[in-house]
């Protein structure tokens, strides 16, 4: 039976959407959409910690709910969702935990994609386009099902006047007016996304001798050490900056000019930021989790077979990270700055 959905009976909306930053990040595509076609409703948006910074200050959601599965089990969690009411829950998650919370929510309206067996817990099923479209038109494939109408594609993300101010001073310190400062994410949730770090140093060289850019090495939890390995293999003055939050790194990124990232949750925090981003791509599809925005670009080992392959694991040497050269991710960059207007051409 195919249930049409009511615009008038939606007061209270839960969207769920769990794990990495980057994903989460992306799914936010669908808050201001939904804002627009239920200014009245309350809007709820189910994450886990780690990614909880991105939702929050985002106008569109009135309370961002967070699972954390070593404090709360997932009896307590459907209990939470039940007693809020919530009228539709759009699960964009789509695991076995997040597809009985959804069909257990109570909800008149549950949207979810038709996933292997999963598809039991929704009345409104979404056909998923993953291995088709880039990650935010699946995303608002999900809208598109209850006839919400697309006026917004962008990821969403705010910072405080204090994140701001925070990095403001660390900028004032650290960097000198009118150069660029180029930021240098090596981070990577798989070893086989990372480029290396001899080929990260030698770009950045190349970035402060021919344009006297300022590179910014970034870093988020556990990575300190490795930006500082990089920083130890070149010989041009680079900055490390203090600790940050997800919102200060957000503030961080928007004050560069540029950065250059491997496939990661910097990379989208960056383009979401409106910062230009040149995106290292191997073994992910970028034309699925690329970049989004026109201001960015990506670089890959063209001509591999084995490009987009996801394997966490290379049984033939990642050779999509350590055949690319730092030559043809120098082109690319320079390609970037005359898209962007950061030199003449």
């Amino acid at each position: 039976m195919t249930v049409i959905l009511n615009p008038k009976a939606i007061r209270s909306i839960l969207i769920i959407k769990l794990r990495a930053v980057g994903d989460v990040l992306l799914s936010t595509v669908v808050t201001p959409n939904l804002r627009q076609a239920f200014p009245g409703a309350r809007i709820d948006f189910l994450t886990e910690p780690p990614s909880a910074d991105v939702l929050r200050g985002n106008p569109s959601i009135d309370e961002t709910l967070v699972f954390n599965s070593a404090a709360m089990s997932g009896a307590a969690l459907i209990r939470m969702v039940r007693r809020r009411g919530y009228d539709l829950v759009i699960d964009l998650f789509g695991n076995p935990r997040t597809a009985l919370v959804t069909r257990m929510s109570g909800a008149r309206y549950r949207v979810g994609f038709r996933f292997r067996q999963r598809a039991y817990a929704y009345n409104i099923i979404v056909e998923p386009r993953g291995a088709k479209v880039h990650n935010t038109q699946f995303n608002l494939d999900a809208l598109e099902a209850i006839g919400v109408p697309v006026i917004d594609r962008s990821p969403q993300f705010r910072y405080s006047h204090e994140d701001e101010e925070y990095v403001n001073r660390f900028a004032e310190s650290a960097f000198e007016k009118e150069r660029l400062i180029v930021g240098i994410s090596t981070g990577g949730g798989w070893y086989t996304k990372r480029w290396g770090m001899a080929q990260y140093a030698e770009l950045a060289e190349r970035l402060v001798s021919e344009f006297g850019a300022q590179i910014l090495l970034l870093w988020g939890p556990g990575q300190r050490p490795e930006v500082e390995r990089l920083q130890s293999l070149m010989k041009s003055p680079s900055v490390i900056p203090p600790a940050t939050s997800l919102k200060q790194l957000g503030a961080l990124l928007q004050r560069c000019s540029y950065v250059v990232s491997n496939d990661s949750g910097p990379m989208h925090l960056a383009a979401a930021v409106g910062t230009p981003v040149l995106g290292i791509f191997g073994p992910t599809n970028p034309v699925l989790q690329g970049p989004y925005g026109p201001q960015n670009m990506i670089v890959r080992k063209e001509g591999l077979d084995c490009l987009g392959c996801n394997l966490t694991e290379c049984p033939i040497g990642n050779i999509c990270m350590t055949e690319l050269s730092v030559e043809t991710v120098m082109d690319a960059v320079k390609e970037l700055m005359v898209r962007n207007g950061l030199f003449a051409p």
